[in-house]
């Protein structure tokens, strides 16, 4: 009699079970279909909680035609309600099927799992490393026994993130909490052919102890049953590889305690209510933990620069680590730096972050086959750009397509987890999806397209740093200033775009160099070199100063050598404080200059050769090499020719101070202040503010060496004066150190000490400065 009541017990929970998830399904209150089907509230409640031993046939027909149930439909819950009805009535096959399914658990007796072998759990990995934060959340989330709303949470990443890694050990990692199952299924997203939520539900219910007979057909119906099935339940379900948001939507319980974890390559964006990880590389640290665990932690240990090494060139990516860690454990003979060596070229690395069945290409290729073409077009064209992120205006250069239609494809390409956002309007490529996406390149694009397309991009970028260098330079740049007399928005927007994209532009100088395209490559440069005054401690200078210089000899162009060299001269000297190489540069461009009569050329030749000289601390040859210079720039009339004169002054005061003539130094930069106040006061502009703003400093310093504190006090304050002018004030912080000397020595400590404090909480919150015009 025992075996008996638990047999009708567990039948008639399958007909509750049945009815509720049909009525879900249907949109049905339990209100409306007592009303629909004759039947009392109350009656229709205990027929769903399974306390009813079986409704008779009559009752279970008119809630068939209340469901809207077809004719297979309503059998299978005639045919579970017969399960309950006294012992005369003959069992069908649906009782024989469902006494299978999982029986509500006895009030105090231990909860029993569910889930067929299909769908268990894989087992977990046992050399899991990181994601603690991701973990955590999830640990918190599925705290809450009475969640206000079912939890879903959606895991998300490029390929080879190890996002079914995760969600597997976090399952695990959830098991005590959620007695009533853990199961896991795979939704074939990035396959030929994903899963329909239709078979899934079916797989899901099977899972779950529904009898075959009794799944319902249509996906509305199972996704019903499903939701009335775990609405009481505590179990985990996770979802791997899921490829769009309908796939997923009809598998999300409705309530009720089960926590479930999707994975997806695709960010899903239309899923709505779900709680959203997104999974990013590992940190280095991470990332060698990982190699120690797989390859053995002496062995990873006794090398960590080359374990930090392959872990760089892994990517920082979970699956590439983790098969350069099994290639180690193949090779147990085999040290790190001899793999690392491997890696390191290129063209090989692809090919060797494969072993056995774990390889990075094609989980990059599952995901670049499902791309429609204009998208693999745009993520192969990524590949050719130069810096570590890019903008869609530069994507857009190489693809060949608008600015907006590019940027929309990008953002396509981020939720395919192919493409990084960077920052707001910066994307970025994974190390090994910018390998894979250069192959590509080769594969499926024709030589002359790529060439075409890397000089079409080329020019566009060069056009535009030249554009925007020219706004540096004296004879061409705009007078008007910002509201505030600060630097005006036309500069701003110059140096922000020359400083981010030089990456590219520099790149597309070598480009146009290799091609022969030398007028270009000089054009770009000379656009540039008032520009670099604002950076000085790049050292691509004399990398675009270089190129520029052999594209000039290239033509044959001896005045554009001649100006180029001079560039380079003062890169030498200025930038690279290679003051001897320097000094030899300003010497070949002063004798080109010469057989030119390029007097204006002669001139800053000079100059670069006397600053050269005056580091060296050769002053008296020093001071005679300005003074030339001086005279040379006289014979002209240009803001160029102004400014080298007033360039060669301070030169020459410089001399003085630090040879021990002082006095001399001031009355030398006192003319040299009024020069730079009148240039000022002619063409007001940034450049002109900050050379007024770097003499008054040097002001400043001659009259310290004086002790003259009160009036260096009055020179370092001029010149802060204008370094406010002038937006990006570098070496405003050298000039409140003086000031602040100047003020104590005239026993003023307090007022330097709050000073000093302003100064540097103002400069910290302005973050980095430009650079200075040259000396």
């Amino acid at each position: 009699m025992a075996a008996e009541a638990g047999g009708a017990g567990a039948d008639t929970g399958e007909f509750s079970r049945l009815l509720a998830g049909y009525r879900v399904a249907a949109g049905l209150t339990q209100e409306e279909l007592a009303a629909a089907a004759g039947v009392s509230l109350r009656a229709l409640g205990d027929m769903e909680r399974g306390r009813t031993r079986g409704p008779q046939r009559r009752t279970v027909r008119a809630l068939a035609v209340a469901l809207g149930l077809d004719g297979e439909q309503a059998e299978v819950l005639d045919r579970a309600a017969q399960c309950g009805r006294p012992r005369g009535v003959r069992p069908g096959p649906a009782q024989v099927v469902a006494q299978s399914a999982p029986r509500d658990p006895a009030p105090g007796a231990p909860p029993v799992a569910v889930g067929q072998s299909a769908l268990a759990l894989p087992r977990d990995i046992a050399d899991f490393t990181a994601r603690e934060g991701a973990l955590a959340v999830l640990a918190g989330l599925a705290a809450d026994d009475r969640p206000a709303h079912p939890r879903v949470v959606l895991v998300s990443g490029q390929p080879g993130l190890g996002k079914t890694a995760f969600a597997l050990h976090a399952a695990h990692a959830l098991a005590e909490r959620f007695p009533d199952g853990q199961l896991s299924l795979g939704l074939g997203g990035m396959s030929g052919q994903p899963l329909s939520a239709r078979d899934a539900l079916g797989q899901v219910l099977r899972a779950l102890g529904v009898a075959d007979a009794a799944v319902p057909a249509g996906t509305e119906e199972r996704a019903g049953l499903y939701r009335a099935l775990v609405r009481e339940r505590r179990l985990v379900l996770v979802l791997d590889d899921a490829a769009d948001e309908s796939q997923v939507r009809p598998l999300l319980p409705g309530s009720g305690p089960a926590v479930t974890i999707v994975t997806s390559r695709n960010a899903l964006p239309g899923l709505e209510s779900v709680h959203r990880l997104s999974l990013d590389v590992l940190a280095p640290a991470e990332a060698a933990g990982l190699l120690a665990r797989i390859a053995g932690r002496e062995r990873v240990e006794a090398a960590p620069d080359a374990t930090a090494e392959l872990a760089a060139l892994c990517g920082y990516l979970p699956l590439a680590l983790r098969i350069a860690g099994q290639r180690l454990v193949a090779r147990p003979q085999q040290p790190v730096a001899h793999l690392v060596r491997q890696l390191a070229a290129e063209e090989n690395r692809l090919d060797l972050l494969e072993t056995g069945d774990l390889a990075v290409r094609p989980a990059f290729e599952l995901s670049y086959r499902r791309l429609p073409a204009e998208s693999q077009l745009v993520l192969r064209r990524c590949a050719l750009t130069a810096g570590p992120d890019f903008t869609a205006v530069v994507a857009a250069a190489y693809a060949g397509r608008s600015a907006a239609r590019t940027e929309l494809l990008l953002e396509q390409l981020v939720d395919a987890g192919l493409v990084q956002p960077a920052t707001a309007d910066r994307y970025r490529l994974h190390d090994l999806v910018r390998l894979y996406a250069g192959e590509r390149l080769t594969v499926d694009e024709t030589a002359q397209e790529l060439a075409e397309a890397r000089t079409r991009a080329g020019r566009w970028i060069l056009d535009r740093a030249a554009a925007y260098g020219l706004r540096f330079d004296p004879e061409h740049a705009k007078d008007d200033t910002g509201p505030t007399g600060s630097a005006p928005a036309h500069l701003t927007e110059a140096a922000h775009w020359l400083e981010y994209e030089h990456p590219e532009w520099l790149a597309a100088l070598h480009h146009a160099q290799r091609a022969g395209r030398y007028q270009e490559v000089i054009d770009t440069a000379e656009a540039m070199h008032w520009f670099s005054d604002r950076l000085l401690s790049w050292g691509i200078w004399a990398e675009v100063f270089q190129l520029s210089v052999d594209a000039a000899r290239a033509l044959g162009d001896r005045r554009a050598e001649a100006v180029h060299v001079n560039y380079l001269a003062w890169t030498y000297v200025t930038c690279l404080h290679r003051y001897q190489r320097g000094i030899e540069l300003a010497s070949q461009g002063l004798e080109l200059a010469q057989e030119l009569g390029d007097r204006e050329q002669q001139g800053w030749a000079l100059t670069y050769l006397a600053s050269g000289l005056r580091y060296l601390r050769r002053h008296r040859e020093a001071t005679d090499a300005f003074h030339r210079a001086a005279d040379a720039f006289a014979e002209l009339d240009s803001r160029a020719a102004l400014i080298g004169r007033l360039v060669t002054l301070r030169g020459a005061a410089n001399c003085l101070r630090e040879s021990g003539r002082a006095e001399e130094a001031v009355d030398t930069r006192r003319r040299a202040l009024a020069g730079a106040l009148e240039l000022v006061e002619r063409w007001s502009s940034p450049l002109m503010n900050l050379l007024a703003a770097m003499t008054a400093h040097e002001l400043g310093l001659d009259r310290a060496a004086l002790k003259r504190w009160p009036a260096a006090e009055k020179a370092y304050r001029q010149a802060l004066v204008h370094y406010e002018a002038v937006g990006r004030p570098d070496s405003m912080t050298k000039t409140l150190t003086e000031l602040g000397t100047a003020l104590i020595e005239q026993g003023r400590a307090e007022e330097a000490r709050e000073l000093l404090t302003e100064a540097l909480t103002d400069l910290s919150a302005d973050g980095p400065r430009a650079g200075l015009p040259r000396p």
